[in-house]
């Protein structure tokens, strides 16, 4: 063969990559206008803003017309047209980047409403990426808003985000499918507490207090005695009208990031090592007395069993798009539900994007897969 012809013969690898980028560009033709949420009125508002800053940055903005939605602590909605720099530090929502907006009902439109000049401009949207985390973004509600407006949402929907938030309907959901979930007993608010005190004390200590629908350890205590089960309550009870109490599972926590819908993408399992206490807010953020190993070091055949248990949540509990399926793994390896997050932290350091990292899947990787599952959405 002539050399110089040979040169122009691309390889497979060549080849590969020209196919899957042609794949890819054709998925994405349905997309063009993609609305990114971060904020929220939530106690987890500051971690949105580090996760939603970060998955802006990773979207080719040359494919794609963002437009960026931000909400205040007080749950003030604005078009955000700065910097996405500086959604990282909260210093976004001022009036020389920020205009009002809400999203039309109009199901025709599949619209947001800018308030801009005193006057009202349409900006069509194709479909929604909430980067939210906690109580009104993760739980259902703000999925609900796009969903009146017709508008598809890439993540989980509103049934699967509001059953996930719930610790408690979610272990009894999960359950019924055959995964082990830990004991438990629920107290709503106007319940007289003293009145459980004798129930934590026949499924014995330590416990959990933790509030049903709250997110990022907020308000979880691990008690050791009957001495601070009231305390512990009523801390938990400043995050929700209804708390559950359960068991202490004796062993380590494993997480499994879980990307796709019919064909499951699950990667490499974490493992979180504890020197003292729980994984709290505080611990997930400074790793002050903790470590996380990716890949858990756990035997391959233990990790098959970890990653096909993922996958049955997952579906159980109707997941879409992706979500962070945390499990216990107990001294003589049984498997434990532990939670789902259907808006898992979503920062370059975090535990997800971590996870997929480890299997070959890289953070830009992810976030372009989750734009290519918006346009078979709007394809559909």
């Amino acid at each position: 063969m002539n050399l110089s012809v040979a040169k122009n013969i691309p390889n497979a690898k060549e080849v590969k990559e020209k196919i899957d980028q042609r794949m890819y560009e054709e998925k994405s033709k349905s997309i063009k206008t993609v609305a990114v949420l971060f904020g929220g009125c939530s106690p987890e508002y500051s971690v949105s803003l580090q996760s939603a800053s970060a998955v802006i940055q990773q979207i080719d903005q040359t494919r794609y017309d963002l437009v960026l939605i931000g909400i205040s602590k007080k749950g003030e909605w604005f078009l955000f047209e700065g910097d996405p720099q500086i959604i990282e530090d909260d210093s976004w929502c001022n009036k020389k980047y920020c205009v009002p907006v809400y999203v039309s009902q109009n199901r025709t439109e599949r619209c947001v409403v800018i308030f801009r000049n005193e006057k009202l401009e349409k900006k069509h949207i194709d479909v929604a990426l909430p980067i939210m985390h906690g109580k009104n973004g993760e739980d259902g509600t703000v999925q609900g808003v796009f969903e009146l407006a017709g508008i598809p949402i890439i993540g989980c929907g509103v049934l699967a985000s509001a059953l996930c938030m719930d610790k408690d309907r979610a272990h009894k959901m999960v359950s019924t499918v055959g995964v082990s979930v830990p004991k438990s007993f629920t107290i709503n608010k106007s319940m007289d507490v003293k009145g459980f005190m004798n129930k934590a004390n026949e499924m014995g200590y330590p416990l959990f207090v933790k509030p049903i629908r709250a997110g990022s350890s907020f308000g979880i205590t691990k008690i050791s005695d009957c001495n601070e089960f009231i305390v512990a309550c009523e801390r938990a009870f400043t995050y929700d009208e209804n708390i559950i109490i359960e068991e202490f599972i004796e062993g380590f926590e494993v997480g499994c990031a879980v990307l796709g819908n019919e064909k499951l993408i699950v990667g490499e399992i974490d493992e979180i090592e504890l020197s003292k206490g729980f994984f709290d807010f505080d611990e997930k953020y400074s790793l002050k007395t903790s470590s996380i190993h990716v890949p858990a070091r756990i035997s391959d055949e233990t990790a098959k069993r970890i990653k096909e248990t993922a996958k049955l949540i997952y579906k159980c509990l109707d997941c879409k798009d992706f979500a962070r399926v945390d499990m216990f793994l107990t001294s003589n390896e049984e498997i434990v539900f532990n939670e789902v997050n259907t808006i898992p932290g979503f920062t370059s350091h975090s535990r997800y994007p971590n996870m997929m990292k480890a299997a070959g899947i890289t953070f830009k990787q992810i976030v372009e897969r989750l734009l290519e599952l918006g346009g078979e959405i709007c394809e559909s």
